[in-house]
C-alpha cells in the first residue's frame, strides 16, 4: 500500500502523528484506523464475491485486476494459445533491418557479382527486382514526355 514512502518521509509521518495526537492518544488512534482499513477490505470483498455470484460459475475465476487495460492486454498476449511467443521469436529484427537497409542502398545480399552483371546486361536498371533509388536515370531510360497528359 505504502510502497513509494521512503524510510525518512515515514519517520517524518510518525513524528508528526505523536506531534498532533500525543503519545497517549496515539495507540487508540492507530487502532481506529487499522479498524477502519479493515472494514473497507471486508466490504470490498464481499462486493467482489456478490458481482461473481451473480455473474454465475463461468466466471467464478474472474479476476477485477484484469479489468486494468494494461494487465489485461499483457495476460492476453502472454497466453500460449495465440502462439504469439514463437511469431515473436521468428523475427530477426537484426536482418530484417540489414535486408531493408540493403534494398534503399541498392545492394543485393544474394551475391555482389549479380548485381554488376546484372546492372550492366539490364536496360531497367534494377537488380533482383529492385529498383536503384540512387542512379539518377539515364536520357533513354525516361518515358516520352507527352504534353498533351500533363
Amino acid at each position: 500500500m505504502f510502497n513509494d514512502i521512503g524510510p525518512l518521509e515515514l519517520v517524518t509521518l510518525v513524528v508528526l502523528a505523536v506531534l498532533v495526537f500525543g503519545p497517549e492518544k496515539l495507540p487508540k488512534v492507530i487502532q481506529d484506523v487499522m479498524r477502519t482499513v479493515r472494514k473497507i477490505r471486508e466490504f470490498s470483498e464481499s462486493a467482489k464475491e456478490d458481482i461473481r455470484s451473480e455473474l454465475g460459475p463461468e466466471f467464478k475465476d474472474f479476476e477485477f485486476e484484469d479489468l486494468n487495460p494494461k494487465t489485461f492486454i499483457r495476460k492476453q498476449l502472454d497466453n500460449d494459445e495465440l502462439g504469439l511467443k514463437e511469431i515473436r521469436n521468428g523475427f530477426d529484427l537484426k536482418k530484417e533491418m540489414a535486408e531493408v537497409t540493403d534494398a534503399v542502398h541498392s545492394r543485393d545480399t544474394d551475391s555482389p557479382s549479380s548485381s554488376s552483371s546484372s546492372s550492366s546486361s539490364g536496360s531497367a536498371g534494377s537488380s533482383g527486382g529492385r529498383v536503384d533509388m540512387t542512379k539518377k536515370p539515364e536520357e533513354d531510360d525516361r518515358p516520352p514526355f507527352d504534353a498533351d497528359a500533363t
